[in-house]
């Protein structure tokens, strides 16, 4: 049986590496590029797009692909969709492999958006502003002129921080909660944004926010499509074995 998974998460790295020793299966994983040294998935590996959906079902039908695993980050809404609709319309059994959202418990001072263009009427002049959220989005927080932004990256940039006064933090998680405290006071942190991309190694940047008080502008994630959908590797090795 062949099977491609669309990676990106934790997650589609542990079922990758899990699946390595499988050897009834041969196993694709396929990154979209963003990281410039992705972690060892342990199975064959592609990187870059498929070219939009013709692209996908051309290389769904070469690779003779059986099974389709979309275990992209939560808000990778267009690969996420483009992929259920072409599973549906070629018959391909397709299942999204995403972890459960956070919830926001005791302590937190959460402020749920559903767009970066959310954030000026929460977040006042002068502050300084964490994001979270990821070096592709960055543009559109233009919105946010008149505060102090830090975005943080996995890799070195390239460009120089767009807006004026900005500045790129960089760092590769896992951060512990000590680690995040200790950023955020030494940066002068006031607000934390973040997506609700849920998982447990990355919610130390909200554990931290809690223990100072911080406010979070929490995003929403995107609406899935219809589709079959599990939150945990083990679901997903069920329900390939099913």
């Amino acid at each position: 049986m062949r099977i491609l998974i669309l990676a990106g998460t934790s997650e589609a790295r542990d079922l990758s590496q899990i699946l390595a020793t499988r050897s009834d299966l041969q196993v694709t994983a396929s990154l979209a590029g963003a990281t410039r040294a992705p972690r060892d998935l342990g199975v064959e590996t592609r990187v870059g797009g498929f070219g939009g959906v013709d692209g996908l079902v051309q290389y769904l039908r070469d690779a003779k692909i059986d099974m389709l695993i979309d275990a992209t980050h939560p808000f990778a809404a267009t690969m996420t969709n483009t992929a259920a609709a072409v599973c549906a319309d070629l018959g391909l059994r397709h299942v999204i492999l995403q972890r459960d959202e956070w919830i926001a418990g005791a302590g937190d001072d959460w402020h749920m958006i559903d767009a970066p263009s959310d954030t000026p009427a929460l977040i006042a002049q002068g502050k300084t502003v964490f994001l979270a959220t990821g070096r592709q989005t960055l543009a559109q927080y233009e919105c946010l002129s008149g505060r102090k932004l830090l975005a943080r990256v996995i890799d070195p940039p390239k460009k120089p921080f767009p807006f004026d006064g900005g500045a790129f933090v960089q760092g590769r998680p896992p951060f512990s909660i000590d680690d995040e405290i200790a950023l955020f006071q030494l940066l002068g942190v006031d607000w934390l944004v973040v997506k609700n991309s849920g998982g447990a190694a990355s919610r130390s940047k909200l554990d931290a926010a809690r223990a100072l008080n911080m406010p979070v502008a929490m995003l929403r994630r995107p609406k899935l499509p219809v589709a079959t959908r599990v939150s945990t590797v083990d679901e997903c090795m069920t329900w390939i074995d099913t």
